[in-house]
């Protein structure tokens, strides 16, 4: 009988519950190598342990409907399951991205490793299948659509435009559904927060403010933070003060910042809970906002179409990449940007950035010029050359 490491914990992701999923996975024929075991799940962060677990889920499933025991799949029922992923086999699977079929070997990889079984992910074939499915899908990741301060201007002195910060703060209700909003727009626009650092924000991690009126944001653990040293967020004046409104009227003195608030069936509040917003429910909140703004013609003549299509491309991350288009746009410096708003990868960054730097790159600059010497020119002059 194995003997599971001692990790305490509990929830969805508590390594105790991981451990003995990777039990039932070895099976009677697994030799469960207790100490990367044990490593692993105290190394990983919980966001990481959720994606280990509900991968190996979709594996196990899979297997299953092929009649496959997964403790005795091969290399060549993963190449058969890279093409499920990827579409090209005809399968009932939903097609999934290129990164997202990555992430699933990785963690089945792990899985197989753990329980001592050889890796079947590793194998040459496997490479083979995901290099097609790279080269089938494309590598490029759907981006959420950004919400940045004042929308897609060039000058920030400019009024703001169709679906932005400001609009979405101008939708947000006068009453304590309303106050929770800004305070959380306000708060993941100043830090860049992904979702699962909002959620967790704890009255203990708001300092200030200082004689500016100004705060700290401090986060404890993150993504990109796996050694646990934690990172600090500017939070400006109006940011305290929104948050300062929403903490009065919710009595909330203690504990999580950011949490539901809860209402009758005509959408009056009835109260607020305990406990933290769950990390789905900020990709609602914003799409609920844009809804509002709409309804309120704050964003101009657009479209029902239109707006379908921007609450189908709005995610938790959208202010995150708004914020990093509105540095660039700032003229931010890349190792600037990466250190406010704890990035880690200045490809992340770049790649939010490169559909504005389309818009004032070289070609554009260029484009420009051109035009406005056409406009100068005398009125049939362009024909005087033919």
């Amino acid at each position: 009988m194995t003997t599971l490491p001692q990790i305490s914990g509990a929830g969805a992701t508590d390594p105790a519950e991981l451990a003995q999923e990777v039990v039932r996975f070895a099976g009677p024929s697994g030799t469960i190598d207790l100490a990367v075991l044990d490593a692993v799940l105290r190394a990983w962060s919980p966001n990481t342990r959720r994606a280990f677990r509900s991968d190996l889920t979709l594996w196990d499933d899979w297997c299953r409907r092929q009649r496959i025991d997964p403790a005795k799949a091969g290399a060549v029922d993963v190449a058969a399951w890279i093409r499920a992923l990827a579409g090209t086999d005809p399968s009932a699977e939903e097609i999934r991205a290129t990164a997202t079929i990555e992430r699933y070997l990785v963690n089945v990889g792990w899985a197989y490793r753990m329980a001592g079984f050889a890796d079947p992910t590793a194998a040459p074939l496997v490479k083979l299948e995901k290099k097609a499915a790279r080269k089938a899908l494309g590598v490029r990741q759907r981006q959420a659509r950004a919400i940045r301060f004042k929308g897609d201007i060039a000058d920030f002195d400019s009024p703001a435009s169709g679906v932005c910060l400001a609009h979405l703060l101008k939708a947000c209700r006068r009453d304590l559904l309303g106050l929770r909003d800004e305070a959380l727009l306000r708060t993941a626009y100043d830090s860049a927060a992904r979702r699962s650092e909002l959620v967790a924000i704890d009255i203990v991690h708001v300092d200030g403010p200082d004689g500016q009126g100004a705060g700290t944001l401090f986060f404890p653990d993150s993504k990109t933070d796996q050694e646990g040293e934690g990172a600090y967020a500017y939070l400006s004046p109006a940011t305290m003060k929104s948050i300062a409104r929403w903490r009065d009227g919710a009595h909330i003195d203690r504990g999580a910042l950011f949490r539901r608030v809860e209402t009758h069936f005509d959408g009056s509040v009835a109260g607020v809970g305990r406990e933290a917003l769950h990390p789905n429910s900020i990709t609602l909140i914003y799409r609920r906002l844009i809804r509002a703004a709409h309804a309120k013609k704050l964003l101009g003549s657009m479209s029902e179409a239109e707006l379908e299509r921007w609450v189908a491309a709005v995610s938790s991350h959208s202010i995150r990449v708004g914020v990093a288009q509105d540095n660039f746009a700032a003229d931010e410096s890349l190792p600037a940007i990466m250190q406010a708003y704890r990035w880690r990868d200045p490809r992340t960054v770049m790649r939010y950035g490169a559909k504005l730097a389309a818009k004032s790159g070289a070609s554009a600059r260029m484009a420009a010029r051109l035009s406005a010497e056409s406009s100068s020119a005398r009125p049939g002059e362009e024909d005087s050359h033919n």
